[in-house]
């Protein structure tokens, strides 16, 4: 395995475990998530576009955030694209919404 994407992924995977409350026991999903979204991110064109705006707004309509945030949270597609719609820009208010949403569902 290339040095420089086990490097991304072990990073990557600690910024998962981190997002996700530092909670342990999920080590082999948040490596499994983080190889998936490396992997993901090389076979994509980089254009200006791609790139989130540094006030932490995100396009709802960009199909890989939305997919992004499913996989984050557990939750499907459809619920993601429907928090994106509804909440708009504000990465806070979606990912905690996001999580919400998923501890509902578990009760």
């Amino acid at each position: 395995m290339d040095d420089d994407r086990m490097e991304k992924i072990k990073q990557r995977a600690y910024e998962i475990f981190q997002r996700e409350g530092g909670i342990l026991g999920n080590h082999d999903r948040h490596w499994h998530q983080a190889e998936m979204e490396i992997d993901r991110e090389a076979a994509l064109p980089l254009t200006a576009g791609d790139v989130l705006p540094e006030t932490g707004e995100i396009d709802s309509a960009d199909v890989l955030t939305v997919e992004a945030l499913a996989m984050r949270t557990g939750i499907s597609g459809d619920e993601a694209q429907e928090l994106l719609d509804r909440l708009g820009n504000d990465r806070v208010a979606i990912e905690q919404a996001a999580r919400s949403l998923k501890v509902k569902r578990r009760s």
